[in-house]
């Protein structure tokens, strides 16, 4: 299996809604790195997966639907404990439908995996990994 990984960051704000949560029930603050791996059985006939400049551009397209909001705000997020878990599941879920519509190009189109990494902190981080289609 062939990957190819793009990063970026976001800064956002949040709180989270049960009593497990304690103080991070109120609101607060965290910086995500964010890792988009790319995945696909065999590279094109030009030896390629993906491009990378094509990547880093849906990345942040994707990132900047989140970058310095509030997440309690989101109309996508209604609801949801914003986790680092679910963030990753939520951006996985924007990555794989870009993918899907052609907006990666036609090697987009082509991959068969995804996983998205957010590292809230050195020693701390969650992904969520699974299929394009």
């Amino acid at each position: 299996m062939f990957s190819l990984t793009v990063c970026d960051h976001i800064m956002i704000a949040h709180s989270f809604n049960d009593p497990a949560f304690g103080p991070a029930q109120r609101l607060h603050g965290a910086t995500y790195a964010v890792e988009a791996e790319f995945r696909a059985p065999a590279l094109d006939r030009i030896q390629l997966l993906i491009d990378i400049g094509i990547a880093k551009a849906e990345l942040r397209r994707v990132l900047d639907t989140l970058d310095y909001s509030n997440l309690d705000d989101h109309p996508a997020l209604a609801g949801r404990n914003t986790t680092t878990e679910y963030m990753a599941f939520h951006i996985h879920t924007l990555l794989a439908a870009a993918c899907r519509e052609g907006k990666l190009g036609e090697a987009g189109q082509r991959l068969s995996g995804l996983k998205v990494l957010l590292r809230e902190s050195p020693v701390a981080w969650a992904a969520f990994e699974g299929p394009i289609g």
